[in-house]
């Protein structure tokens, strides 16, 4: 190897010795390249393994200069990563992973299904006190690093990538496969800011423009059957007509600004989970119902005994109407209650005839959240509130007597709280009495 460089590259040498212990002297190089051994070495756990694993550690600790850095290119099998991040962590080194980029190339088949990390170990003296270095490299160029706090959050980290690679990989070998959820959270904060809902439905005859979609869910409406139940996706799925849909779950807490904001911030992204064969420079287009990304205005925040963490919420629904609803954050797919709302200055209309109801609905539909509103009493959201509301006609004329009170039983289910009875307007004639401690 010597003789093949020598006139190309003259200061490049080729020297055989035993890694774990050469014969180099302290502090002689400024970088030490690992292109696999690593790997090659630690192939299990066993005492023996874990010894030559720690002498090759220390060896290039020994000969980098401070300041120095050591490349470990390698897949980070479980022991791998954790021999790397804790040996030198312990050692008060900087350690930073950058994941390696894939290739372009589209063609699943020749796509290895786990992804490749490049461990970059800076050496620095050990300040007692001083806080450890530890980052997750972003994907992107432009993008920020991630701080971790502890070892174990940084391997989650990286544990978490190669189970994304393991999902994608997955989605491309069989499109036919149940559908996959995936979280993408917020690079600072940490908090989830997307759900994406991979549907594929291969009964579709694949064309040249019907390959991958996506649809933005509006905020407020992912309760909704056709959204919040893989069921309903399915069937949205083969209405919108394309071989694979990506339906997007906006979050509560979380800042949008538009439609195009959204699809600028997931257009590199969501393209990871495009199917193969995808054409090159394909269109994905982006769809919606209604066209914007909904209203959400948070009314309320509370925590319960029983229940933990709700959140009261103010939503527009299907058209322009608007709703208040209670959900429990421990099952948020779930509306616990809710009541449609009005503009103030409806509120008398609900006093007037049937024929008047024309005129309360444009008023509904105007309806801006920030205005003054109230509740629409009239309005129920299930069915077997009607069956509830039409039980308190069997009571023999209640109130009419002087002195008279009925009482009334109501038995619902932890999970569902039943808000649809006015207590200002029939307390005085009805004692209400629930149960709700059962299952």
């Amino acid at each position: 190897m010597n003789e093949r460089n020598a006139s190309q590259r003259p200061n490049m040498t080729y020297q055989l010795m035993d890694a774990t212990k050469t014969t180099f002297t302290d502090s002689h190089f400024q970088a030490v390249l690992d292109k696999g051994t690593l790997d090659a070495i630690l192939t299990d756990t066993e005492a023996g393994t874990l010894e030559t694993a720690t002498k090759l550690l220390t060896e290039i600790g020994r000969v980098l200069q401070c300041g120095g850095r050591y490349i470990c290119v390698s897949l980070a099998q479980a022991h791998v990563l954790e021999k790397l991040v804790t040996q030198f962590s312990q050692g008060g080194w900087m350690v930073r992973i950058h994941q390696v980029s894939e290739s372009s190339s589209k063609q699943s088949g020749s796509q290895f299904p786990l992804p490749v990390f490049v461990f970059v170990m800076t050496k620095v003296k050990e300040m007692p006190g001083f806080p450890l270095v530890l980052e997750m490299m972003p994907d992107d160029e432009g993008g920020k690093s991630v701080r971790c706090g502890s070892t174990n959050e940084l391997m989650d980290m990286v544990k978490e990538r190669q189970r994304y690679a393991l999902i994608r990989n997955r989605l491309n070998q069989n499109q036919g496969s149940p559908e996959v959820s995936l979280d993408l959270c917020d690079g600072v904060s940490g908090r989830t800011r997307y759900t994406f809902h991979v549907v594929d439905s291969p009964t579709i005859r694949p064309s040249h423009s019907n390959h991958f979609a996506i649809f933005i869910i509006p905020q407020g409406r992912e309760t909704e059957w056709l959204f919040g139940s893989e069921t309903g996706r399915r069937q949205l799925a083969g209405s919108v007509g394309f071989r694979r849909l990506l339906v997007v779950a906006l979050h509560r807490d979380q800042q949008y600004d538009s439609m195009e904001a959204i699809q600028s911030e997931l257009s590199a992204k969501v393209l990871e989970l495009a199917p193969p064969g995808l054409p090159d420079n394909q269109q994905v287009p982006f769809l919606s119902a209604g066209g914007d990304i909904g209203v959400r205005t948070v009314q309320y925040r509370g925590r319960s005994e029983m229940s933990g963490e709700y959140v009261v919420e103010d939503v527009r629904g299907d058209g322009t109407s608007y709703f208040r609803r209670l959900i429990f954050l421990s099952n948020q797919n779930v509306v616990q209650s809710e009541a449609r709302l009005l503009p103030s200055n409806t509120q008398s209309g609900q006093k007037k005839k049937r024929k008047d109801k024309k005129k309360q609905q444009k008023a509904n539909d105007n309806l801006d959240p920030k205005t003054t509103h109230v509740m629409d009493k009239s309005y129920l959201c299930c069915e077997h509130h009607k069956a509830m509301i039409s039980g308190l006609s069997l009571l023999h004329n209640p109130g009419v007597a002087s002195g008279n009170t009925e009482y009334l039983l109501m038995i619902k289910k932890p999970q569902n709280c039943d808000l649809v009875i006015n207590r200002n307007t029939i307390n005085s004639v009805i004692n209400l009495s629930f149960i709700s401690n059962i299952t």
